[in-house]
């Protein structure tokens, strides 16, 4: 089956739970505060559904558009914007005729089902699948560095003790704090064995967003090579086991290092010093192809990741943690969506999409799925009108004021919330068509 196929199928059973989920959230405290819900969908049902049927009260169904879903809250001006309803007296079943802090409950109710849902799955992830560790001693030879991470004192071969003072399971989250945590220092071992304590300026990850160094951490690969056969390397009579030293004089300590090099230099002609065996230097010269590459790849096997099962209290910490920090992030990158380049990687559909695994797998579709329903969460608590968020905000002002909007003022604000999400649903699928069609 098309991999295309395989993750859009995910993507459908991924939405039409949280959707569904979502929408219970919205429900359920409804139905215990007495108030009618007229309406409960599955996608939207534009001109006719797909299934419909009547239950108690409620009309339970299936729309054709597979853009979210909804609750039609009698006496509530929504995404319907049925006003005719407004026009007539508020009845008791009416959400209008609720007290605020009850009204407050129900729009809450949808983001918080999505963000405990996001903790639970995370913590059942952890609790069916375990997790990988890559720590300190894990990494023998340290890390290697790129540019922008040398420019604040941070070298090659380094290896990460701490980061704020917290050990990491893994030590190649140090990239992701720095993008998008306040990180005020990290402690390293230099491969002397010397230990110190790098201060990290706090604009650090503007930088790494700015100059598209979103991975200035990698773990240091020994230049330990194999070689391909039918390549440039083996006719210069270069072995399997060779470690390379230099290229053209330039000093090689790293793998990573060395293939981005050549690809970058496009040597003609390439002089390469090579260890071979425990201490004998040879040089070779070498003619690269058009692209600068040799024909190589990396003999070193030294990066291990150990699995850790956990118990199932640890299971849940580690759980509601690593939910709690991906909120944490999403949140924190949102920012960078206002800038023009941000803008430019917002994504649609294709994009979620390829959140899923091209092959089925369970363990990623749920990852993919935990990570979607908090993103709703956040999305969905955000203050603009025709979002729940903008519902929330309407409702505190009238908490604190003890003054309702009038309804002219919220069909209005519903209005323009529908338009300006209706926009920024065209710029991000418009987004997706214009990197599929020019990469």
């Amino acid at each position: 089956m098309s991999p295309i196929i395989i993750k859009g199928i995910q993507l459908l059973l991924s939405l039409s739970l949280l959707v569904v989920l979502h929408e219970l959230g919205h429900f359920i405290p409804a139905k215990l505060f007495k108030t009618r819900v007229e309406k409960f969908y599955l996608f939207f049902d534009v001109k006719f559904a797909l299934f419909k049927k009547k239950i108690g009260g409620t009309e339970y169904g299936i729309g054709w558009l597979p853009l979210g879903g909804y609750v039609k809250i009698s006496g509530m001006i929504d995404e319907s914007m049925d006003t005719e309803q407004m026009k007539l007296p508020p009845e008791p079943w009416e959400f209008r005729s609720k007290p605020a802090w009850q009204r407050l409950i129900i729009m809450l109710g949808g983001v918080i089902v999505n963000l405990l849902l996001g903790l639970l799955i995370y913590a059942m992830i952890f609790y069916v699948w375990g997790k990988d560790t890559l720590t300190y001693d894990a990494v023998p030879n340290g890390m290697e560095v790129s540019k922008l991470a040398k420019s604040i004192g941070f070298e090659d071969g380094d290896r990460i003790i701490e980061v704020d003072g917290v050990v990491l399971d893994n030590v190649l989250d140090i990239n992701r704090n720095l993008f998008l945590r306040s990180v005020e220092e990290a402690s390293i071992q230099r491969a002397n064995g010397l230990k110190e304590v790098i201060s990290v300026p706090e604009d650090f990850g503007s930088q790494m967003f700015e100059s598209e160094d979103l991975f200035p951490f990698s773990v240091l690969i020994l230049p330990e090579i194999i070689i391909q056969p039918d390549s440039p390397a083996e006719a210069a009579g270069l072995m399997n086991g060779d470690v390379v030293l230099k290229t053209n004089g330039i000093p090689i300590n790293g793998y990573s290092f060395l293939v981005t090099h050549l690809k970058e230099q496009k040597y003609d002609t390439l002089q390469i010093e090579l260890r071979r065996g425990a201490d004998q230097i040879i040089t070779k010269k070498i003619l690269p192809r058009e692209d600068g590459t040799i024909g190589i790849s990396s003999a070193d096997k030294s990066v291990q990741y150990t699995h850790v099962d956990l118990t199932f209290s640890e299971s849940i910490y580690d759980g509601f943690n690593y939910g709690f920090w991906t909120l944490h992030d999403y949140a924190a990158q949102f920012k960078y969506v206002f800038t023009k380049k941000g803008a430019s990687q917002v994504g649609g559909f294709a994009a979620i999409g390829n959140l899923f695994p091209a092959q089925w797998n369970w363990r990623g579709f749920w990852s993919s799925t935990a990570l979607i329903s908090i993103i709703l969460a956040f999305m969905n608590i955000l203050p603009i009108p025709a979002l729940d968020g903008g519902h929330v905000m309407f409702l505190m002002y009238e908490i604190i004021s003890g003054r309702k909007p009038n309804d002219r003022f919220m069909e209005y604000a519903q209005m323009f919330g529908f338009l300006l999400l209706l926009a920024v649903l065209l710029f991000a699928n418009g987004n997706d068509i214009y990197r599929a069609i020019f990469g």
